[in-house]
């Protein structure tokens, strides 16, 4: 492979090798595979130029993070969904956004990590944490608002924020949506979780893993799961940041043990990333999502139709690799992905600005008609 690797594009050099380890069976024999397996946790996140991080910007997003004022009903916030105290999610097969209205049919992915990801959201419609930051709270059966204005308007009414966003973006129009996804994003990249039992072992640390763990990923190894599950967050092989890395699935539903597992999970209801592009060759594609802290993210899937990572690990194997595994194999692979939890950092409630003798909700009904005219268009 070599150097001709580079004259691939990065998705048809993917299913290439993808294609190979399907035909081989099981195994990549002593062949060296393209991309590199893991690897120590990155020591820095990316940073766009155009939003440096700040302690002030970090704190106000935090507070916009946690702030249910927000959405349209004033009772659903990022946190609602992405519950940093927990794991990042909400652990439950699909959220619940604003008005009891069911979210989107996907499952809400840890907001833990998501700074690493080079596109967000599961179809990868986000090339930034910025533009995944805005997609919720104008989602009219997430947070509800019907628009970027209204957002702004509602904002400048709370003193407080009138002041931080002054802090941190100056005296001239301060306050706006831009500003609102670069706070939240600013604070969404302090929330990585380094340290795992993993890193320790590529450290040098070789007690860090059992040897289950360490024969799980031997097996991983052995399958070819890298050719999706590459780099050092297990995602992608070091694609730049506004690129996606992505795969069909399932990629074998016709597999007669995968059928049985796309009618009993629902795998092939949700086109993925068609539809954004609406092309026929992204029917059932979706971004290879991280296996850092997967131990933690149950139920497991775009729709979250799978409960325990050991059903997970066999719905894989039979849909994306032709295989069915073994008890022994699927319990040493999960004690690999197990020793990918890493440490959460400390996460403390912060105290959001007030409205004193006043109450800034009163127009909630107004908005919401607003935002049902819009979805009628």
């Amino acid at each position: 492979m070599g150097k001709s690797a580079k004259l691939y594009d990065h998705r048809q050099y993917r299913q290439v090798i993808a294609r190979a380890v399907l035909a081989v069976g099981i195994c990549l024999g002593g062949i060296e595979v393209a991309f590199a397996f893991g690897g120590e946790f990155p020591l820095k996140v990316p940073v766009p130029a155009n939003n440096p991080m700040t302690p002030a910007k970090i704190a106000l997003g935090k507070q916009l993070f946690f702030d249910p004022r927000l959405s349209l009903t004033g009772d659903v916030s990022c946190e609602t969904c992405h519950n940093v105290m927990g794991n990042g999610s909400d652990g439950l097969p699909l959220a619940f956004g604003v008005l009891g209205r069911v979210d989107t049919p996907r499952h809400a992915p840890s907001v833990f990590n998501a700074a690493f990801n080079t596109v967000q959201f599961w179809d990868g419609r986000a090339n930034s944490l910025e533009a995944q930051a805005k997609g919720p709270i104008l989602n009219h059966v997430e947070m509800g608002m019907p628009n970027a204005a209204d957002l702004v308007k509602r904002l400048q009414e709370i003193p407080g924020y009138r002041d931080e966003f002054t802090k941190v973006f100056g005296d001239k129009n301060p306050i706006t949506f831009e500003h609102v996804a670069q706070a939240i994003a600013t604070y969404e990249r302090t929330l990585v979780t380094p340290g795992s039992p993993y890193d320790r072992y590529v450290k040098g640390d070789k007690a860090a893993l059992s040897s289950s763990a360490i024969a799980g990923m031997k097996t991983i190894r052995s399958f070819g799961c890298e050719s999706c599950h590459a780099g050092p967050m297990f995602d992608n092989p070091g694609t730049p940041m506004g690129t996606g890395w992505f795969q069909k699935f399932p990629v074998q539903p016709h597999n007669p043990v995968c059928a049985k597992y796309v009618q009993k999970y629902h795998l092939m209801d949700d086109p993925g990333r068609f539809d954004v592009t609406h092309k026929a060759a992204d029917m059932h594609v979706f971004k290879v999502p991280s296996w850092r802290n997967v131990a933690l993210e149950a139920p497991y899937f775009h729709n979250g139709s799978v409960g325990t990572l050991q059903t997970a690990v066999r719905v894989m194997a039979a849909c994306q690799l032709g295989l069915t595994v073994t008890n022994k194999q699927v319990s040493d692979i999960v004690s690999f992905l197990d020793s990918l939890t890493g440490k959460f950092p400390k996460e403390t409630m912060p105290t959001l600005p007030e409205t004193p003798n006043t109450s800034i909700m009163m127009n909630v009904s107004r908005l919401e008609k607003v935002a049902v005219e819009k979805t009628k268009k």
